[in-house]
């Protein structure tokens, strides 16, 4: 029961509410919008993308841990993050491949566990 005492409840909490609220304000876009998953996607990372490169998104990751970082936004931010180093080191050509570098691991694991969501899942066409 010591490994009980070890956890940081609080932290365990903020993670909760932040994660739960970027998957809130996703659950909104799909029922009342017509956008479809993949634009709501695309809004969630590139949003991501701009919060990180400005340096807002960090604060959330720093009170929120895995709750920001887990999320789409979070993937966006890595992106951004590993663009901005990757320049600064290599100049333009790191801008390219510094996201992809930062965040391979994360691309990796949706390319394969969406291959395996694909083998069992039956995807349905949102009407418009």
């Amino acid at each position: 029961m010591d490994f009980l005492q070890s956890i940081d409840w609080m932290q365990l909490l903020r993670c909760f509410v932040v994660g739960g609220l970027i998957c809130i304000i996703g659950q909104i876009l799909i029922d009342k919008t017509k956008l479809t998953s993949a634009r709501i996607l695309v809004i969630f990372v590139t949003t991501g993308v701009i919060l990180g490169a400005i340096g807002i998104y960090q604060y959330v990751i720093d009170f929120a841990g895995c709750g920001a970082t887990v999320p789409l936004l979070g993937f966006g931010a890595n992106l951004a993050k590993g663009a901005i180093t990757e320049a600064q080191n290599s100049g333009l050509l790191g801008a390219f491949i510094g996201g992809v570098k930062a965040s391979a691991g994360g691309i990796a694991a949706a390319v394969f566990f969406g291959y395996l969501a694909s083998l069992i899942a039956k995807p349905k066409i949102k009407k418009q």
